[in-house]
C-alpha cells in the first residue's frame, strides 16, 4: 500500500491542531486541500481515519495511521540527526507517565536523557493503569505502566517495584485508629485519594478487612499536594517510599500497615510492578532514554528486568 509522505505529514498536522482549520494554517494551504489529502488517504486505506468533529475524533484506524506518521517523523529526526544536519532536538518525544514517578525519580533520569540524548521530550501525566491506551492511540512513543502485555507495535519491560505504605499524620492516627485498625475505624476515617481512578487505598483497606468499606474521601489530584494533604492531617492515604520515607523516620507521619503488622513495615507495603513500554522501532533517542529509564530505575526501584515483545 502506497501511502504519500505528504498525506501522512498532512495527517498529523489535523491532529496536532486538533482541526482542519488549523493544519491548513500550519501546511499554509487551503482547508479544501487539507481535506482533499485525507479523503485520498482513507481511500487507499479503505477505512475512515477521523470524525469531522469539532475537536476531531480519531477511529481505530487513524489512530493506527498516527502511530505510523509519529515513526516516520521520528525515523527522520534521527537519520537527520546521524547527517549532522537540521535543528537540533527535531521533534518531541511524548511519554506518559504517572504523577508519583514524576515527583519523585523520573524527572531527573529525564533530564539526564535530554543531556546525553539532546532530544526533547513532552511529558504526558495519566495514571499508571490507563497509560498503554495513550500508546495504543498514538498519542506517545513510550509510557511508565502497570500492565506487564505489550501494546501492539511497543516491547514491555519491567523496570522496577513502587513500593506504597498507608500513612497518617500522628495526630490523625491518633484520633481515628486508637481503637486500632479495622473496618469500624476505616469506615468513619477520611481517606485521600488522587482522583477517581485511584485504587491504592481501598486495596490496603481490602488487605486489612476482607470487607467492602466505603470511608469519607477527599480527591487531591497532586502527588506534592496530596503527600501535604496526608502531613496536615486532612486524612490517610498511599505514599510511595520515596516520598514518605524521610517523614516516617523523622516521626511527621505513621504507618498505618506497621501499626497493624506489630511494627514491621516489612508487611505493610503494597506493590505494584512497573514496566516501560516503547515503540518496537530502531532509533538512538528512544533506545538511548529507554536505557536511561532502566539505569535510573534501576537505582530508585530495583527489580530484575525481563522484556516482553509484541
Amino acid at each position: 500500500m502506497d501511502l504519500p509522505l505528504e498525506h501522512l505529514s498532512t495527517f498529523a498536522a489535523i491532529v496536532d491542531e486538533g482541526s482542519f482549520e488549523g493544519a491548513a494554517r500550519r501546511l499554509h494551504v487551503t482547508p479544501s486541500a487539507v481535506s482533499q489529502r485525507v479523503k485520498a488517504l482513507e481511500q487507499r486505506i479503505g477505512s475512515v481515519l477521523v470524525q469531522r468533529t469539532r475537536p476531531i475524533r480519531l477511529t481505530r484506524a487513524g489512530e493506527t495511521v498516527l502511530r505510523l506518521c509519529l515513526q516516520i517523523e521520528r525515523l527522520s529526526d534521527d537519520a537527520v540527526r546521524e547527517l549532522g544536519d537540521g535543528p537540533a532536538g527535531g521533534t518531541v518525544v511524548p511519554i506518559v507517565v504517572n504523577a508519583d514517578s514524576l515527583a519523585t525519580w523520573f524527572v531527573p533520569a529525564l533530564a539526564r536523557a535530554a543531556r546525553e540524548t539532546g532530544a526533547r521530550f513532552e511529558v504526558i501525566r495519566s495514571d499508571e493503569t490507563l497509560s498503554t491506551e495513550r500508546l495504543r492511540r498514538g498519542e506517545a512513543m513510550a509510557a511508565l505502566t502497570a500492565t506487564a502485555d505489550a501494546v501492539p507495535g511497543c516491547t514491555s519491560t519491567r523496570i522496577g517495584i513502587d513500593r506504597y505504605r498507608a500513612v497518617a499524620a500522628p495526630g490523625f492516627a491518633a484520633d481515628h485508629f486508637a481503637a486500632g485498625l479495622n473496618a469500624e475505624t476505616l469506615q468513619r476515617a477520611p481517606m485521600i485519594e488522587f482522583d477517581r481512578h485511584d485504587a491504592f487505598q481501598q486495596r490496603f483497606i481490602r488487605r486489612i478487612t476482607r470487607a467492602r468499606v466505603d470511608p469519607p474521601r477527599h480527591f487531591v489530584p497532586s502527588s506534592a499536594e496530596f503527600a501535604l494533604a496526608i502531613e496536615l492531617g486532612m486524612g490517610w492515604g498511599m505514599l510511595p517510599e520515596l516520598q514518605c520515607g524521610a517523614a516516617l523516620e523523622r516521626g511527621g507521619l505513621i504507618d498505618l500497615g506497621a501499626l497493624q503488622h506489630g511494627g514491621s513495615r516489612a508487611v505493610s507495603a503494597i506493590e505494584m510492578p512497573l514496566y516501560w513500554q516503547r515503540w518496537n522501532l530502531r532509533s538512538p533517542v528512544l533506545d538511548g532514554l529507554s536505557e536511561i529509564i532502566a539505569e535510573e530505575a534501576a537505582a530508585a526501584i530495583p527489580l530484575r528486568t525481563t522484556t516482553i515483545h509484541s
